[in-house]
């Protein structure tokens, strides 16, 4: 496929990061294959050289790389958590494997696409966001003028194919704290064909007395909704509150339209709550 692109670079320091006119950042680079180039870019900067660790969890929680690729996150993080459910101190990352699953890419693109690259594309059916969103992870962010700063991954994407991050930024790391990594976590997904792309996402966490429950891929940008366990009826009330924005509450394209995304995911997300409810 022809880029159309002068300049591709590999960034191996902090340094090499400093984008010249014209560039963009350069993740897995597997959206290339599907997409053409923005206008403007004829330059990229290859993310994949600075060498960063995948993933790593300690006392404090668990970090996963920018660049780290799907691959290495379903044999590393995701290796981790288990069956969905059972009890242990990783029980969280239960979901890791279905939500790169709900991408339906093939085992070729998950060795190279990566988190950040998920992330950075703003897709709502990019299924990373509604991963790390209902972990309660942050995404630590380089900005040009050699800081950092953080966002919580459920405010990362504003938009479809609109994020939080401005130019010269690089998504560094995602940052789960450790009590999340032992909470229990649910997981719903519905397209239009069993192998389509999702149209509907519900992921979702106990926390206590509570669940949050993560809305991706019916809406443009992540909805959060904490309700009690088993309040089906607040539930409700959340939803609805979303619906009364209207049709425009609700993405819409090819894979499913706004009404039929509003009732699956109405219907996921108490699925994920009756899952999460009790004392399991």
């Amino acid at each position: 496929m022809d880029l159309d692109i002068d300049t591709v670079r590999v960034a191996r320091t902090r340094a090499d990061c400093a984008l010249r006119p014209g560039e963009a950042f350069l993740g897995g680079g597997t959206f290339l294959y599907s997409e053409p180039v923005a206008a403007g870019v004829t330059g990229l900067v290859d993310l994949t050289g600075m060498g960063w660790e995948p993933w790593s969890v300690d006392g404090s929680g668990l970090r996963v790389a920018g660049t780290c690729t799907l691959e290495e996150l379903v044999s590393g993080p995701g290796s981790l958590g288990g069956p969905p459910g059972v009890p242990g101190p990783y029980r969280g990352l239960g979901i890791v494997g279905e939500c790169v699953a709900a991408l339906t890419l093939s085992a070729k693109v998950a060795r190279t696409a990566t988190v950040g690259g998920n992330l950075a594309l703003g897709l709502p059916a990019g299924s990373m966001v509604g991963l790390f969103a209902a972990l309660d992870a942050v995404a630590v962010v380089w900005t040009p003028d050699g800081g950092s700063r953080e966002v919580a991954v459920s405010d990362l994407v504003t938009g479809a194919g609109s994020v939080a991050l401005s130019g010269g930024e690089v998504l560094r790391e995602v940052r789960v704290p450790a009590a999340a990594l032992g909470q229990r976590t649910a997981f719903r997904r519905a397209s239009l064909t069993p192998n389509g792309r999702t149209a509907a996402m519900v992921t979702g966490r106990r926390i206590g007395d509570d669940v949050a429950l993560v809305l991706t891929a019916s809406v443009p940008a992540p909805h959060v909704l904490l309700v009690g366990v088993d309040d089906h009826e607040a539930l409700d009330r959340r939803i609805e509150g979303i619906a009364g924005a209207g049709d425009s509450a609700w993405y819409e394209d090819t894979h499913g339209s706004p009404a039929w995304r509003a009732a699956m995911t109405r219907r996921l997300a108490h699925e994920a709550l009756e899952e999460l409810g009790g004392t399991a």
